[in-house]
């Protein structure tokens, strides 16, 4: 039987790294809400106990999402909130969620924001690259090929880009930027953001290639790498020629690829790009 009352959803901010981040409003809710839904209750749970917060926890990850989200709305059509909290920083901020509170919200459930640290924020504020316009792109792929891919869609981004990347990836995913955005293009490296060894550089990226390839044993923790968007005048007045980033991307894939890839940087006919791409190997 449901009740008359629905509950509330909360989406709850916690430290990425520091405990003190944590704000006040955010451990009241905690305190108050009937259930905590945890990315992963292990990690969360030297979080709660240090800030004496005892209450049922759920765990919901990648994996399980879709499963544990009808239980959790359940407990909040009968009448229970609910507090949302991820490992680290903001939920849903490449971390669960989305589906929870997609649901949610079609299903007129109230979610309520409890804000606080997000790591992408955090190192765009003191990164020294461009505020006024960013973009959050996430985790880059994995597999070398797909990752260069993604970025050379990214080759004529205006704004200031974010991304997360693991540290056994670091190194190549700068080096694979270099590639693609030139070495001279400035980024910024944001390592263990709020924690003891946090630093955050800023360079040029082979500058950066060079500072990570001599310091292997900085090649641990959590890192954001922040990369400066072309001047928005130059992108305007210089003209995207599709032979010329055809042929350099025939330099590094195989030429169906190259062609689609091309297509989709320049606005130009697949097809078109893919004939040129074929006159030009059999030269």
């Amino acid at each position: 039987m449901k009740s008359e009352k629905i509950g509330t959803l909360y989406i709850v901010a916690t430290p990425i790294g520091n405990l003190q981040d944590i704000t006040l409003r955010a451990i009241e809710v905690l305190k108050k809400v009937d259930r905590i839904a945890a990315e992963d209750t292990r990690h969360s749970s030297p979080l709660l106990k240090h800030f004496s917060i005892n209450k049922p926890s759920i765990s919901m990850h990648e994996f399980n999402e879709r499963e544990r989200l009808k239980v959790i709305l359940e407990h909040l059509q009968q009448g229970e909130s609910v507090a949302l909290i991820s490992d680290a920083g903001t939920p849903l901020i490449s971390d669960p969620g989305f589906h929870l509170v997609r649901e949610a919200k079609a299903q007129g459930i109230n979610v309520v924001s409890i804000p606080g640290p997000c790591a992408a924020i955090a190192a765009l504020s003191v990164a020294g690259l461009p505020t006024d316009k960013f973009t959050f792109e996430g985790f880059l792929p994995a597999k070398p090929e797909a990752r260069r891919n993604r970025l050379a869609l990214l080759l004529h981004e205006a704004r200031t880009m974010i991304f997360y990347e693991a540290p056994h990836r670091l190194l190549s995913t700068l080096q694979t930027m270099m590639e693609v955005f030139g070495g001279t293009r400035m980024a910024t490296v944001a390592r263990e953001i709020t924690k003891i060894h946090e630093s955050v550089l800023t360079d040029e990226l082979a500058g950066l290639v060079s500072h990570y390839t001599a310091r292997e044993k900085e090649l641990r923790g959590e890192f954001v790498i922040l990369v400066e968007g072309i001047d928005e005048e130059a992108s305007v007045s210089k003209e995207v020629i599709p032979e010329e980033v055809l042929d350099a991307l025939l330099e590094e894939l195989p030429l169906k690829q190259a062609a689609a890839l091309a297509s989709k940087i320049t606005g130009e006919r697949k097809n078109v790009l893919y004939e040129m791409a074929l006159a030009k190997k059999n030269k």
